[in-house]
């Protein structure tokens, strides 16, 4: 399986030089087919401290030493808990490792995600998420949700402002439709899109052909449904069992056969899930499988 045709992301971040660590320089280098989505790394529904801190510098550190070249957070994970993980278990960073964030969600209590694309916002989320990352740069920084209160040009053009001032590399958006991307643009270069998709949650089918025509990576988030999409029965269930695989890793397989563009994120806190989730890169999905998947929408 060859690996996605966009390489806008290839090289590592910029990285604050360690008193007693040498600086490593980014080299060019395509992102591997698989992310790592960091949300679970933090306690229930994303907020406050894992039960486990430990385990999470381990599984991140993990996933590095198994290839992994894109790691996704945000600024709303814990908040801010997921993003000090990450700098605990990589800095200074390897070569080639692309660390994406976001701001523009708004955490009032653990229950709570509001948009909040206020540019002055926007720009110190940016400052925090530089400080506890340990970089002088951020290689992909997101508009984590559109604001319906703010101007779309005047929250893309707080990120554009910032890629002016050298703070972030590449601009990226989440949940957003066709116009949107297409709105964005311009105001500024947009390199990827991360919606909602998988298996059985295609609403954003168009969004992903746009990007994928377009030159855009687009990053499905939650990319192993919940639900129908895990039951023992139907054609989930049946492919799995011909590949003797989990429903899990089918369903990786089947979103890297589906587009170029896509470039999954599952997330977990334990070794044994990544590793699982990581092999599903070596599934051979035959066209019989692919129609038969179609079906499980």
């Amino acid at each position: 399986m060859s690996p996605p045709a966009w390489t806008p992301l290839a090289s590592g971040p910029t990285v604050r030089p360690s008193a007693d660590s040498p600086k490593q320089p980014a080299s060019p280098r395509s992102t591997s087919w698989h992310g790592y989505g960091a949300m679970r790394l933090t306690g229930p529904d994303a907020w406050g401290q894992p039960a486990d801190r430990t385990a999470g510098v381990t599984v991140v550190r993990k996933a590095v030493e198994q290839g992994v070249t894109f790691i996704d957070t945000a600024d709303a994970y814990g908040p801010g808990i997921s993003e000090e993980i990450i700098a605990e278990a990589l800095y200074p960073y390897p070569a080639g490792v692309v660390i994406a964030t976001k701001a523009g969600q708004s955490r009032p209590s653990q229950q709570e995600w509001k948009p909040l694309g206020r540019p002055e916002y926007l720009r110190q989320q940016a400052e925090l998420s530089l400080r506890r990352l340990k970089v002088e740069r951020i290689d992909l920084f997101q508009l984590h949700r559109v604001d319906p209160q703010v101007p779309p040009a005047d929250q893309v053009g707080a990120l554009k402002l910032l890629q002016e001032q050298g703070k972030i590399r590449h601009i990226g958006l989440s949940e957003v439709t066709v116009a949107q991307i297409q709105e964005a643009q311009t105001v500024a270069e947009i390199v990827s899109v991360q919606n909602r998709y998988n298996l059985t949650t295609r609403h954003h089918e168009e969004a992903l052909e746009y990007c994928t025509r377009e030159g855009l990576a687009f990053i499905p988030w939650e990319p192993i449904a919940e639900g129908a999409h895990a039951q023992a029965t139907g054609p989930l269930a049946a492919v799995s069992r011909d590949l003797r695989a989990s429903t899990a890793q089918v369903s990786l397989a089947w979103l890297l056969h589906h587009s170029p563009a896509l470039l999954p994120i599952p997330g977990t806190s334990r070794v044994t899930h990544l590793e699982e989730n990581l092999a599903a890169a070596d599934i051979e999905l035959i066209p019989a499988h692919m129609d038969l998947l179609q079906t499980s929408e």
